[in-house]
């Protein structure tokens, strides 16, 4: 196994839910092996309360996440991205940055839980469906021969991977 590590963004419009969700869930199973960011076209500015909540349940730390432009990755001295996940069908739809190094991309899209109405308990189980549908996808993704696999088949897997349960009308498209 490389001792390579892989650098993965996951993009939403808001950057306060989903994304987030993802870019703590890779770095806490990542293992060393992937490091995750996640970022917005449009930021809230703020995380959503019930994305740090849902985070701590699972044992998942939550320090230092912010919601933050997908700019800052699209910069000079900017970490390079290796892949790039959308979660959102908006930011799948919308004209993203050029990434430095020409990243593997793919659409995960996953429903918006911060969209969710009614009692909490139905907003909880939103987040709490997210998070599990992204363990899922993460777990498969972590799981490719990464180092080996052709770069047409690894695109087929990842689409593929955006595909699993739980996800939203677009997800078929590339981002």
């Amino acid at each position: 196994m490389s001792d390579r590590v892989y650098n993965v963004l996951f993009l939403c419009t808001g950057n306060s839910a989903r994304s987030i969700l993802g870019e703590a869930l890779l770095n806490h199973v990542g293992g060393g092996r992937f490091r995750g960011f996640s970022a917005g076209s449009t930021p809230k500015g703020a995380v959503h309360p019930l994305t740090l909540e849902t985070l701590g349940k699972a044992g998942i730390a939550t320090e230092g996440l912010r919601s933050k432009t997908w700019d800052e990755f699209a910069t000079p001295g900017a970490p390079k991205m290796d892949f790039v996940f959308t979660v959102c069908d908006n930011a799948a739809g919308e004209a993203c940055p050029l990434w430095p190094g020409q990243p593997m991309t793919a659409h995960w899209g996953i429903a918006d839980p911060a969209a969710v109405d009614g009692p909490d308990f139905k907003k909880e189980a939103a987040f709490e469906d997210a998070l599990g549908y992204l363990r899922n996808r993460i777990a498969v993704f972590m799981s490719l021969p990464l180092e080996t696999i052709d770069r047409m088949a690894l695109t087929s897997r990842l689409k593929g991977i955006g595909a699993m349960d739980g996800t939203t009308g677009s997800s078929t498209g590339a981002a």
